[in-house]
């Protein structure tokens, strides 16, 4: 009886934590990223040197 019990306590405390994390307020707030001023894409492109340097 007292392993069950001692379960049971540990569990609502752990429901309890949860459910005033799931509920704050703060935790839905995020400020948005800066945008970049020059898009720079996926890849970064070589240097137009002319010539290939694998040819």
């Amino acid at each position: 009886m007292i392993d069950n019990f001692s379960i049971a306590v540990t569990h609502g405390l752990l429901l309890i934590a949860a459910w005033r994390l799931i509920h704050r307020d703060d935790l839905d707030v995020e400020d948005p990223p800066e945008r970049d001023k020059e898009p720079a894409g996926f890849v970064k492109r070589p240097a137009s040197s002319g010539s290939r340097p694998d040819a």
